[in-house]
């Protein structure tokens, strides 16, 4: 693994479409998931690399390089990627299949759920720009991407923190027999969990630090905040364990009721998805059914249609940023 410390001013203004989360002088790692899939793919022949038109834009072209015998450029026709890689995996092959979350599970939602899913076929989805990591708005925000997939059954769902879950990720979900969607991080990831002893292990959720004062739930990039506001509201003698649950199906419900039944403490579920369908909902719905029942709160992104324009921008507006979730649990405490 290779990292890449940033010693930029960061920008006003991001690219639309493409833009690192990695703040100031953050490590960052570039394309750790094509590069992880190159490693995996040496000691597995049966790994295929697909493609709707964007290798490029998912690292997947590092693959290609490596392995162009195995990759497949199906073009912009995300329901043939779909029914191709469920062919290759009923021939024995292992299709990574890799497009942007709105076009997988929008536009190719029948075809994951009918070719692969019902089949329990061996293919893995790795989709790019999940969540609200692009501010080209609604027709490439993947904001209700996890609420879809939630409800296929049998899919593995999984969203990594940063480059190290990534890396890791990508030899689990190899090495597990059946369909996987795993929310994918590209280009110059952010590395932050080689700093706590970290070990994806899938279907596991992680305590990354203990407090006494308020329980972060979080998956995907909202773990690297969690992190931060820990840090921030440790300033102000506000005491934060962060929890990292890296599989959002099938969930860790046993690490949850434990660190939930805790008592006194705020517990907070921060995700980059929207408030709808997602880790928020899975986890209230499981200390319910627990019949555990502690003060509750939700980061996540509302039920709308979201703006277009810069990341930053976009993140303090709907509260996802460090600045907007240290605001809200320091207003949950008051």
């Amino acid at each position: 693994m290779t990292t890449v410390t940033s010693t930029k001013k960061p920008r006003l203004t991001t690219s639309a479409m493409i833009a690192s989360i990695a703040a100031e002088g953050q490590k960052t790692v570039a394309a750790p998931f094509g590069h992880a899939l190159v490693k995996e793919a040496a000691k597995r022949p049966e790994i295929v690399g697909m493609t709707a038109d964007l290798s490029k834009y998912t690292d997947l072209h590092i693959f290609a390089q490596a392995f162009p015998e195995r990759h497949f450029q199906m073009g912009m026709a995300e329901q043939l990627l779909m029914g191709a890689a469920g062919g290759m995996a009923k021939e024995g092959l292992m299709p990574f299949a890799t497009t942007y979350a709105v076009f997988a599970t929008r536009r190719a939602y029948d075809f994951i759920h009918q070719v692969i899913a019902e089949e329990k076929l061996n293919v893995k989805i790795c989709a790019a720009l999940p969540g609200l990591t692009t501010g080209y708005g609604p027709s490439h925000q993947a904001t209700e991407d996890i609420a879809l997939m939630r409800g296929i059954p049998g899919l593995t769902i999984v969203d990594p923190c940063d480059a190290l879950d990534t890396e890791q990720a990508v030899a689990a979900i190899a090495a597990h027999q059946g369909p996987v969607y795993m929310r994918l991080l590209r280009g110059k990831v952010p590395l932050v969990l080689d700093e706590y002893d970290y070990q994806f292990e899938l279907g596991k959720a992680k305590l990354l630090r203990d407090g006494r004062d308020v329980l972060l739930i979080s998956s995907g990039i909202m773990t690297m905040r969690a992190l931060e506001s820990a840090k921030a509201l440790a300033a102000d003698n506000v005491d934060v364990a962060v929890l990292h649950v890296p599989t959002i199906k099938p969930l860790d419900e046993a690490t949850l009721i434990q660190l939930c039944s805790r008592p006194g403490r705020l517990v907070v579920v921060a995700e980059n998805h929207s408030t709808i369908g997602g880790l928020g909902e899975a986890v209230a719905t499981t200390l319910m059914r627990a019949q555990i029942s502690p003060a509750f709160r939700q980061i996540a992104l509302p039920d709308d249609f979201l703006a277009a324009g810069a990341l930053p921008t976009l993140h303090d507006r709907y509260g996802i940023s460090t600045e907007s979730m240290v605001a809200a649990i320091k207003r949950w405490l008051a």
